[in-house]
């Protein structure tokens, strides 16, 4: 073999050589990018309020949500379409106080398994892809069977809530930073001294919104605890 020839053979298999590396360079970015390419859900602030408009078979409701994690509280006051008010008060350490400010004075509370949702409650979710709903095109995930949560790709804020038994959450604001002023979070008197009117518990709870048992299917599914 000739030195032209021994040369040319040389610079042949360099240029397989610097081929193979190159294709298996492509390959490794390639999937480095789609193993990243599944967005994650954003963790809810610490503290923020909402205006939520729930629809449950056709019965429509608005709550204030009052998130506050740093303080272990968390707030749902509903207003039921032309009827009373409904306060939904959680504390972290799994007391929840369910009662209304009018003369009927009706109070109920329960002591639950967990406290409220954690900001990173949406960890371990299923990614779903995008959809469009509202008017907005969202990105989607799924959190144990339970419920569906949509976040707006571009502002990252949540857009709207499917639970498993059909119960709907339509975000209306989100304002983050948000604090209710601390004599808001207080219980009635007559939750604590006998005096206030107790209702049926499961009626109760049929109209009220399904976060806390979010909190509680986590919990059983093995999650962490929320």
């Amino acid at each position: 073999m000739t030195e032209s020839a021994r040369e040319k053979r040389e610079i042949e298999a360099m240029a397989s050589k610097a081929k193979f590396f190159l294709i298996l360079s492509l390959l490794s970015a390639s999937v480095s990018y789609s193993i990243a390419e599944d967005p994650v859900p954003t963790p809810w602030p610490l503290q923020f309020h909402s205006i939520l408009l729930m629809n449950y078979s056709g019965i429509p409701q608005i709550i204030n949500l009052w998130y506050d994690w740093p303080n272990g509280r968390n707030f749902n006051i509903i207003q039921h379409q032309l009827g009373n008010v409904l306060y939904d008060l959680e504390w972290n350490n799994g007391t929840s106080f369910f009662y209304t400010l009018d003369s009927s004075k009706t109070c109920s509370s329960a002591q639950l398994e967990v406290g409220i949702l954690r900001p990173n409650w949406l960890d371990g979710a299923k990614y779903l892809g995008q959809r469009h709903v509202d008017g907005f095109l969202c990105n989607v995930w799924e959190k144990v069977d339970f419920i569906w949560y949509y976040e707006d790709v571009e502002t990252k804020r949540p857009v709207h809530w499917l639970f498993y038994t059909g119960r709907q959450a339509h975000v209306m604001t989100f304002e983050v930073g948000a604090v209710l002023e601390d004599e808001k979070w207080q219980a009635p008197v007559y939750c604590f001294d006998g005096t206030g009117t107790t209702v049926n518990d499961v009626a109760l709870h049929q109209n009220l919104p399904l976060m806390p048992d979010v909190n509680n299917r986590l919990l059983h599914q093995n999650y962490p605890a929320i």
